[in-house]
């Protein structure tokens, strides 16, 4: 299997007054397409940082990231103002959409819009181009497709505050995968639902994952996630310890 991910001694450092803080220090691996992977560690270990650096949601302070064989940041140089160029800005933003889809444990619902409306929004916002050449009638069954796969066509017309956490996070899973992104970043997608829900959320995108060959990468403390990962970095004080 090739590569979709690649990090290259990866460096992320904030200024707290006159000391340097490493959040990730010296990262480097590589995760293959088709992986169900998990980044692993307490509480302020760098999971989250790590997993916002590869949803270039931020940037390093130095290394080489390639998301897909493109090098994200070949000839750049870092500023630690984390001052993003509009040229580069574009870039990202354009990167994120082809490549990255995330599933935040906050689900980030937008109150106002129902479940058919909150999944297809990224397609409103900006089409990728494995969705750009879906007309209208492609597009209501696409998305009629993703309500079945996460058990939700008779919840559509609901608005978020008449769900579940379970059923939020399912929409949040199809919203993410509404735009057939190869890649979907989770950050502790099970930290707000209780056991029964978490374990229904995990074997959905395991099953997902499986079944339409999505990479999925989470970041973690939770056991469950871990034992069900092909593929597990662990990382402890911003550096990876295997």
């Amino acid at each position: 299997m090739s590569a979709v991910i690649e990090l290259q001694d990866i460096y992320k450092t904030y200024q707290m007054e006159k000391v340097e803080v490493h959040a990730v220090a010296g990262a480097s691996f590589s995760i293959n397409e088709g992986d169900f992977a998990a980044i692993s560690g307490p509480s302020g270990s760098g999971k989250s940082t790590l997993l916002n650096l590869i949803g270039l949601i931020d940037l390093p302070t130095s290394g080489k990231i390639i998301l897909n064989g493109i090098d994200v940041y070949k000839d750049m140089r870092f500023e630690k103002s984390n001052h993003i160029p509009n040229k580069l800005d574009k870039m990202l933003t354009e990167l994120r959409r082809n490549n990255l889809g995330f599933i935040f444990q906050t689900f980030n619902l937008i109150p106002v819009l129902n479940v058919f409306e909150n999944i297809e929004f990224p397609l409103k916002t900006g089409k990728s181009p494995a969705t750009e050449s879906l007309n209208p009638v492609q597009r209501k069954e696409w998305i009629e497709f993703l309500l079945e796969t996460v058990g939700l066509t008779a919840w559509k017309n609901h608005k978020p505050s008449e769900l579940s956490g379970g059923q939020r996070q399912r929409v949040a899973i199809a919203r993410a995968l509404v735009t057939k992104a190869p890649i979907i970043l989770a950050d502790e997608p099970t930290a707000n639902l209780d056991s029964k829900n978490g374990e229904q959320i995990l074997e959905l995108m395991k099953k997902l994952n499986e079944e339409l060959k999505t990479t999925f990468v989470f970041s973690t403390h939770d056991a469950k996630i871990v034992a069900m990962s092909n593929h597990v970095i662990k990382i402890s004080d911003g550096k990876i310890c295997s």
